[in-house]
């Protein structure tokens, strides 16, 4: 916890549940990463959190956008993004949501199959595309390959239909995965890309973008590696693949910008041992997975649990969310322990719940209030 949320905190002592972001602490990340990357321009997963102390920060910064809908590339307009810094990021559009942020000034647009690629050609005439990959998510945490991405030989017939149909054929992308721990993915997914760089050469078709994707993890319970280590590999992979005809480079963070600034305060609403005195504890929050903790889903991001009374002795819990569906637990299989004295009424904060949280949040599931966000 920043000390300017430790004071916020005590300061203001906010209804629960609430999210805090220190929006200072977004600025550090955005330059920690331009300082370990400068080759490649970054731009923000706006999904990891939209708020706009959050993107006003940002475009201050320099930085560019990845949106995922119109309403995403509305709001960094709204923010004072130029058009020209947005790429409409999401392989699955409707054709009114790329008709307007044609209209608007948009210019970049992604794809990963054919009839995608003609929408684009449609109502985008003359737009910059770029192909997503489908490449592994091993050492991720939260896996995305199921949903996006096409084969190599797919993209290679996709990149030259784009010129066919009086598109710019700029580049190629993938993802790696959120919350990827193992550096080595990018080298993998590096060498794909520059494979299909020299086929596409050889076709008479010079791409010249190269968008990395995010991935970068953020420190939950255990260490990460450094965001250094993923700046290495990268480089080390981008020269070795493409030498020093280095095409431009993009990325697309959004959790390590955002994740580790915020805080979620909750309160413990119940603790419980139904019954079973030789088993965990039951503790309810006022808080759960339709009101935010949604990446909690298998138990895949394990958020460390801060208490006032850590130190003291502790024990085996299972936690889970305050509403009447039986799926609103967070963790159960994960080995948890809170403090022995623990009762009702406490708080419990969870840590590094900046990103992919009140984006989340479900509308009044069972009555209850949308997440209250606090950006100071």
């Amino acid at each position: 916890m920043t000390p300017k949320i430790a004071r916020f905190f005590a300061e203001q002592n906010p209804a629960t549940p609430c999210l805090v972001v220190d929006v200072d602490q977004v600025e550090a990340r955005y330059n920690a990463l331009n300082s370990a990357l400068p080759q490649a321009r970054i731009y923000y997963a706006v999904k990891a959190n939209p708020a706009m102390p959050i993107l006003t920060r940002l475009v201050g910064l320099g930085s560019c956008f990845d949106a995922a809908s119109w309403e995403e590339v509305s709001l960094c307009l709204e923010a004072g993004a130029e058009p020209s810094d947005i790429s409409f990021g999401n392989t699955v559009k409707k054709v009114s949501a790329i008709k307007a942020a044609y209209a608007a000034g948009v210019r970049m647009f992604v794809f990963d199959c054919l009839e995608e690629l003609e929408k684009l050609a449609a109502h985008a005439p003359g737009a910059r595309v770029y192909c997503r990959l489908l490449v592994d998510n091993v050492g991720a945490e939260w896996p995305l390959s199921r949903k996006f991405g096409t084969t190599l030989d797919s993209a290679r017939a996709l990149m030259l239909k784009a010129r066919e149909l009086g598109l710019d054929p700029y580049g190629l992308s993938f993802h790696v995965g959120s919350q990827q721990l193992a550096t080595d993915a990018y080298e993998v997914a590096i060498a794909r890309v520059a494979a299909l760089f020299t086929d596409l050469a050889a076709a008479g078709l010079d791409l010249r973008m190269v968008n990395l994707g995010g991935g970068f993890p953020v420190k939950y319970r255990d260490d990460v590696p450094e965001i250094d280590r993923f700046a290495t590999a990268i480089s080390h992979a981008m020269t070795e693949h493409f030498g020093n005809a280095l095409p431009e480079m993009l990325v697309e963070p959004g959790r390590y910008i955002v994740g580790a600034a915020g805080i979620v305060r909750s309160e413990v609403v119940l603790v419980s041992r139904r019954g079973r005195e030789d088993g965990p504890r039951w503790v309810y929050l006022d808080i759960g997975r339709f009101g935010g903790l949604a990446e909690t889903e298998g138990e895949a991001i394990r958020y460390a649990l801060r208490t006032a009374r850590d130190g003291s002795p502790t024990g085996p819990v299972a936690l889970a969310g305050p509403t009447c569906d039986g799926a609103d637990i967070m963790y159960e299989k994960t080995a948890y322990e809170l403090p022995l004295g623990l009762q009702s009424g406490e708080q419990i904060d969870l840590l590094s719940t900046g990103a992919y949280v009140s984006t989340y949040c479900s509308t009044r599931f069972n009555g209850f209030k949308p997440l209250a966000e606090h950006y100071i």
